[in-house]
């Protein structure tokens, strides 16, 4: 490792000094956080999901992000990132012998428009998301968001209240350039979206829609979900049915077409009162094998007062399909690429904590809920707090998920405390705070606790006994420095 880094010196050097002969522009901000995290009870019985391992009770983490914009002009620039992810002490890149290679390329893209317009074309490695009603509430979009992809987009503005956001993405390539035989495999999993952000004074809408084309040698067991995901999402859980394994095992078809549709709404004339709404329907596979369907909806409501000095109340309720009693008739949840949704970041949700290895991870669809929460409260300077509190109870009938978990495997494709029967419940409190120490140093805590109601007849004696020992907690305490 040390060795790479001797040799790209060098040409890190030269590279700037040619672009400093080119009179371009070169710009970087990082983000480093360093935190310790004590989490008792993680997915409710201090396993892992599948019950085969014991997780530790205190870790200390360490990640780096280092962005780097090269700007030839308004018109003209291209962004690299690298990042050393998440990792624990002791670990990976941080042993204190024979470390492994560590850094990532985080973003690498081409932004420019098109001369003589306002048409923006963004090509590479990119983040992107679906339109969600307000990131600063539910962070993002639960079908595909807070995450990156390869992806060609184009932002055309069409008057002051409308552009039009196109673009082509594709998620996986399995086999890479050359498929394994002479054959040609369809081993990709497309997608292609379209939306149509309108502004208006106090109110705007964003319609949108997205359509996939998914091939049946793809790997749906990719994970899709960033590295150091808590909620350990892959393809085959967030886009397939557990009918899927049933005879015959497989699609019928070599592609099959996955579509959604949805609006992101906020409402923002009766400030300091606003108000926020997603509508979704996706369905995937509805032209192959019944058992191999998938589709269902997703709505949420958020709102919040803005009129105090002293912090933001904030109320959201939300409701998913779930599951039938039958996997030969596919699935009744709507499939997700891969979605950080979460309200008022509440300690269920992996969506958007400082501290993203110390969450519950539950689903995003296959239940409903509602959070209440004080955000952003504070009474002394540079100190910022929160307080949320979520229910969720599940929409997924009991013997679906004792179907799934006996096609599939206990833990795989459902899971104890992330998916949710009709007759369980979970809830949470989280409390988290920030003192800014310096402008671009901050000492962040977040602490939650969480309480759930499992069946054994769903998960089995073994899991949903340990679930009965304790709750869950975690206090995790660190650094964010940004520059």
């Amino acid at each position: 490792m040390r060795m790479r880094a001797a040799c790209l010196l060098p040409l890190l050097l030269f590279a700037s000094a040619s672009l400093a002969a080119a009179a371009t522009e070169v710009k970087m901000v990082g983000d480093a956080r360093l935190h310790g995290t004590y989490f008792a009870m993680r997915n409710f019985t201090g396993w892992n999901s599948n019950a085969t391992r014991t997780t530790d009770t205190f870790t200390i983490w360490q990640r780096f992000r280092l962005r780097t914009d090269f700007i030839a002009s308004e018109s003209l620039k291209f962004r690299f990132s690298i990042r050393a992810n998440n990792t624990a002490w002791g670990n990976n890149y941080l042993t204190v012998d024979n470390p492994a290679v560590s850094i990532q390329v985080w973003q690498a893209y081409l932004q420019f428009k098109w001369p003589g317009t306002d048409a923006e074309f963004t090509i590479g490695y990119q983040d992107w998301t679906l339109p969600v009603s307000s990131t600063g509430f539910f962070n993002a979009n639960p079908v595909f968001g807070g995450t990156r992809s390869a992806a060609a987009l184009l932002n055309l503005p069409v008057t002051e209240a409308v552009q039009i956001t196109a673009g082509f993405t594709r998620f996986v390539d399995t086999n890479n350039e050359f498929d394994p035989t002479t054959t040609q495999a369809a081993d990709e999993v497309d997608g292609y979206v379209l939306s149509l952000p309108i502004t208006l004074d106090g109110f705007s809408a964003t319609p949108w829609a997205l359509i996939g084309v998914a091939g049946r040698n793809a790997d749906y067991l990719t994970s899709v979900g960033l590295a150091n995901s808590s909620v350990g999402q892959t393809l085959a859980s967030n886009m397939l049915s557990a009918g899927t394994v049933l005879a015959p095992q497989g699609f019928r078809n070599a592609q099959n077409l996955y579509w959604w549709a949805g609006a992101a709404l906020t409402f923002t004339a009766l400030n300091p009162f606003k108000f926020y709404a997603d509508v979704i329907y996706g369905e995937g596979n509805g032209g192959d094998r019944a058992k191999n369907r998938r589709a269902g909806f997703f709505f949420d409501l958020g709102a919040e007062y803005s009129g105090f000095d002293w912090g933001t109340p904030q109320a959201a309720f939300w409701y998913s399909s779930g599951e039938d009693g039958s996997a030969a008739n596919g699935s009744e949840r709507m499939p997700m690429i891969v979605g950080y949704w979460g309200p008022s970041s509440s300690f269920l949700f992996d969506s958007n904590q400082a501290y993203n290895r110390s969450v519950m991870g539950v689903s995003n669809v296959g239940n409903w809920g509602f959070s209440a929460s004080l955000n952003k409260v504070s009474f002394l300077k540079d100190l910022t707090n929160r307080l949320t509190f979520a229910y969720v109870r599940g929409a997924n009938s009991p013997r679906g998920l004792r179907v799934a978990n006996a096609l599939t495997g206990a833990g795989v494709y459902v899971q104890m405390g992330r998916d949710l029967t009709t007759d369980e419940y979970l809830v949470a409190v989280n409390f988290d705070h920030q003192y800014d120490i310096y402008e671009n140093l901050a000492f962040i805590v977040e602490s939650g606790w969480a309480h759930g109601r499992f069946q054994k007849s769903v998960w089995g004696r073994r899991l949903s006994n340990q679930s009965t020992g304790g709750d869950p907690l975690k206090v995790a305490f660190g650094l964010r420095y940004q520059f």
